[in-house]
């Protein structure tokens, strides 16, 4: 099957690899660099997003925000230039709901399918192929692309019929990865403040009830010497955690602990950490 993949950033990047042994892979992304790593495992590289839609008919979008989202599909060169009729979309990217109906409806007028299914499990789970993707839109589409997805996750999650419904689960998922990773940093400060050792802390803590993904996977990072590499940058969180935020306005829906989290993520970037790895967050409790 021919499958382009536009976007190979942290996570987007493992994804692909993932892809190459399967499919015929053809890639477009900004960075050469990444580009041409994929291109030695056998993928093909695309001048442009435009010309990697025209390559196949299952085009994946794995950019990080919604305004790269919009220009990969709709601005110069953009994949919508380039989509086969009856192509299929799949946005992987954590966009919103709004985003990704607002792509969804003008492609949908190009005869082009789309799939909504952003992915959740971090690099670590991208790397092994464990990721759970959230599918949402019809059951016909869905299936079309599950022989490209059932390599990149181990769960394909239905979050519902409509296109956004992915994204809908998505801010869910984010607020808790958004408190989680804050209230981790919070905790091994205080730890820190009260003179303990926090590693012996993070351990004692990590085994029990208070114990979390995020304390656990980002636990170890936020203490080390060395600076950690960026699998996951602060600044990702501040637009992730910024889309649940307004998402919550939208609705109603009270969300002080995450409105809370956003505000140390941006205190974060604000004092340089954005591009670190969003472990580097326990530096806003630090003072």
């Amino acid at each position: 099957m021919n499958v382009s993949f536009i976007g190979t950033g942290a996570i987007g990047l493992p994804m692909a690899k993932r892809l190459i042994p399967h499919h015929n892979v053809t890639v477009f992304d900004l960075a050469p660099d990444r580009v041409n790593e994929l291109v030695q495992l056998g993928a093909s590289a695309a001048e442009s997003a435009a010309k990697a839609a025209a390559a196949s008919e299952i085009v994946i979008l794995m950019v990080a925000t919604p305004d790269q989202l919009e220009q990969a599909v709709f601005g110069p060169d953009g994949a919508a230039e380039g989509f086969k009729i009856g192509a299929t979309a799949v946005i992987m990217s954590s966009v919103g709901v709004e985003s990704a109906t607002s792509v969804a409806d003008r492609l949908t007028k190009q005869n082009v399918r789309v799939v909504d299914a952003p992915v959740t499990g971090g690099v670590v789970r991208a790397v092994t192929g464990e990721l759970t993707l959230l599918t949402s839109g019809t059951d016909e589409d869905i299936e079309r692309v599950r022989p490209v997805l059932r390599h990149l996750g181990t769960k394909l999650a239905r979050c519902g019929g409509r296109v956004g419904d992915g994204q809908a689960v998505k801010l869910v998922n984010q607020l808790l990865c958004s408190v989680h990773l804050a209230v981790a940093g919070e905790a091994l400060n205080f730890a820190k403040r009260l003179g303990l050792d926090p590693e012996e802390v993070l351990k004692t803590v990590g085994a029990g009830a208070a114990a979390s993904f995020m304390l656990n996977d980002r636990g170890p990072r936020m203490l080390s010497v060395d600076e950690p590499p960026v699998l996951s940058a602060v600044d990702i969180f501040v637009k992730d955690s910024t889309l649940v935020k307004d998402a919550a306005a939208r609705v109603g829906a009270d969300v002080p602990l995450l409105e809370e989290a956003n505000a140390k993520f941006k205190d974060a970037s604000a004092a340089g950490f954005g591009r670190l790895d969003d472990s580097s967050v326990i530096r806003a409790f630090e003072g």
